[in-house]
Formats: structure tokens, sequence, C-alpha cells
């Protein structure tokens, strides 16, 4: 008898082994795991916390409805406080431990160039980024979906429609020379070079910098007509009132999507007001008559405690809706190849960033759209797009 029961649970064994095989990593027939890898205590926790916010929102609702295909959503978040060696502990942890099956809103660029190496042997989609760098969808593209367009190119949509708008000649940059920094730098200097302009000077900054005088000095007397800032946040609230403090009106400052954060347009008596972002998505603020905008505003505050949803949580909410219409267009049988596929057949309107998306083989930029934002009475309003 003893002997029957062995071999009858060996037999139920093996069929739950069958059964669970035919699931990819992190998929069951009731449940679907999703990573995110971001910055949630370290500098750029505010920025993140928000977008990890909007986007649990929104599986929320997916998930009181009954989640996707039968399966509820679960997002496993972890920290890495903007340090590499805890970044890719978290990447380890949610791909070999979890068993995650895709991720979403990683942060950082160092972050997600390192953390391919692992993702992508493992046949784990890259959803998103916090990061626009180029490299977000360079090489082998395969398991990579950016959400929107590179610094690189919205960099240089902005140097080109300044240099239109403003009869601008002298173009110069301050920048951290990071990933980040450069790769701004790059694009406003290529794009002046495609322009015939000069390309007149530059300045490097570290991270913690605070003290501008000098570099603005340096660039006000080379004539600068547009400066490029790849900077921190708190960076460029200070660089620009700096110029203004030493009387230097002619001058437009422009920033990458990096740059394209309330906490710059809300300085208080305007010291920001005519600074330019060109980003892949458009302020939700002056386009809160849409009813489709407010609601989704309304219902953040209420979620949140009257808390205000800021630019990342217009990334986190387009991060979240973009997963889970690939769940639904990757069908029941969800493996990485439906999967992909699924992603690829996705082309809809985000009414919250103001941009369409589409994503197909091949093109795995979801939002091509630049918006050039000028920051005006609080807020960033939308001047030209491309």
């Amino acid at each position: 008898m003893k002997h029957k029961l062995t071999k009858a649970a060996f037999a139920a064994s093996l069929a739950a082994g069958i059964a669970s095989a035919a699931h990819a990593g992190g998929v069951t027939d009731t449940e679907v795991l999703i990573g995110s890898n971001g910055d949630q205590s370290g500098i750029f926790a505010p920025f993140n916390v928000q977008a990890i916010k909007a986007a649990q929102m929104e599986l929320d609702t997916i998930n009181a409805a009954g989640g996707v295909h039968g399966r509820q959503i679960r997002l496993i978040v972890e920290d890495h406080g903007y340090q590499m060696p805890k970044a890719m502990a978290n990447f380890n942890k949610l791909i070999n431990s979890d068993g995650v099956f895709a991720m979403i809103l990683n942060l950082g660029t160092p972050m997600n160039i390192a953390g391919f190496k692992l993702m992508e042997p493992n046949k784990i989609a890259n959803i998103s980024p916090l990061t626009s760098a180029r490299q977000m969808i360079e090489g082998d593209i395969t398991y990579k979906y950016a959400g929107a367009s590179s610094y690189y190119e919205g960099i240089r949509a902005g140097i080109n429609y300044l240099v239109n708008d403003k009869g601008a000649e002298n173009i110069c940059a301050m920048y951290i020379p990071s990933d980040f920094g450069k790769e701004i730098q790059e694009g406003a200097k290529d794009e002046t070079d495609a322009l015939g302009k000069t390309w007149k000077a530059e300045t490097t900054h570290k991270p913690d910098e605070a003290d501008f005088v000098g570099a603005l000095t340096k660039l006000k007397d080379e004539g600068c007509n547009i400066i490029a800032t790849a900077l921190g946040v708190r960076q460029t609230i200070i660089a620009v009132a700096t110029a203004k403090k030493l009387g230097w009106a002619d001058v437009s400052f422009l920033g990458s999507s990096a740059a394209f954060h309330e906490a710059i347009a809300s300085q208080p008596g305007g010291i920001t007001d005519g600074y330019y972002a060109a980003a892949g998505w458009s302020d939700y603020k002056p386009r809160m008559d849409n009813p489709t905008v407010k609601a989704w505003h309304d219902a953040y505050t209420a979620k949140y405690g009257g808390e205000e949803p800021g630019m990342a949580a217009i990334l986190g909410y387009g991060a979240a809706n973009t997963l889970v219409k690939a769940l639904e267009a990757a069908g029941k049988d969800l493996t990485p190849e439906s999967f992909q596929a699924g992603m690829e057949s996705l082309q809809f309107r985000d009414e919250i960033a103001d941009v369409d998306v589409k994503y197909g083989p091949g093109d795995h930029q979801g939002a091509d759209a630049i918006i050039i934002s000028v920051v005006k009475d609080g807020v960033f309003q939308e001047v030209a797009r491309q």
C-alpha cells in the first residue's frame, strides 16, 4: 500500500511539473509576475515613486476587473537607491529568485544597460524603462521596448526649434559628463553642425555641484544664445535662476525629458519662466479640460490622499497601460514569444501622455513624437511638436 501511495504521489508530482512547464517563468493560470528595479530612496526617488504609484493604480484597476485572461498582474518592486551593486542584486533576485515574466519602469541608464545581460538570456522584456537613453533600443532589440523618443532625438529637435524661433547662432552646453550628459551634448552639437551654426562653448559639472556663477559668466562672455542642459532637476533650477541674477536675459536654456519635471516649472516667482524642454510626452496640466485626463488625475489624487500626479505618473500610467494591452494581445498562452507578438501588434492613443503609440517588428519605440514645451505660469506649455 505504501509503495502504491508513493507511486501515486510521484505521478501527481510529475503531472504538476508538466503543467507548470506549460507556462513561461512568472506565469501561472491565475497570476503573472512583473518586476521593477528602480530608485525608491535615492536621488531619483521622487520621480520613481510616483511612476510606480501610477502604474500600480492602473494594475489595481485591471485586477479588480478580473485581470488579463483570468490572471492577476502582481508587480514586485525593488529599490536600488541609484547604486549599481544594489541594482544588480535586485535584477538577480527578480529574475532568478522571484522569476518575473517581464519588467517595467527600470530606472537608470547604467542600471538598465547592465541589467540587459541578465534580462536577455532569460527572455525578460524590458518595457518603458525610466531613461530615454538611446541604448535602450540599440543592438538586439528582441526584449527591449522604449516608451518614447530618446534624449538625443529630443535635444536635436529642441535646438532646431530654438535656432529657427530665436535666430540663434551660438550654441553651448552645461552637462554632467555621464552617459546621460554626453548624449545631450552630442545631440546638441550634432544639430548645431547640421544647421551650420557655431558650437561655441561647454562646461561640465559634478552631480552635486550647486554654484554656477563661474560657468555662466564664461558662457555669457562666449556669447551663447542657447544652452543645452544635462543637469539634475535642482541644479537646473539653480542655473536658470543664477543667469537671471546675473542679468542675462537674452539666452535660452533647453533640457531633455530628464528636465521635463513639475519641480522646475512650479518654482515661485517665475524664476524658471522661459525654460524649454524637449520630451516624448506632454504635460497633462494644460489639458485638464480633456475628460479622460481629468478622470485619471482625480483617480490618482483620490487613491493617494490628495497627492497631485506629476510627470513621472504620466510615464507610470503609460508603462502599465502598454503592459496590459500587450498581455491582452498575447493571448491566454502567455510565453515570451507570444508577448513579443502582442507588443509588436500594439497601436493606440495614450491620452494621458497625449501621444500615439505604435510598436512593430523592428520598431520597439512606442511613441515617436517630440514635444517642445516652455515654462509659463507655473507649468510646461507646449509650443511645438514633431
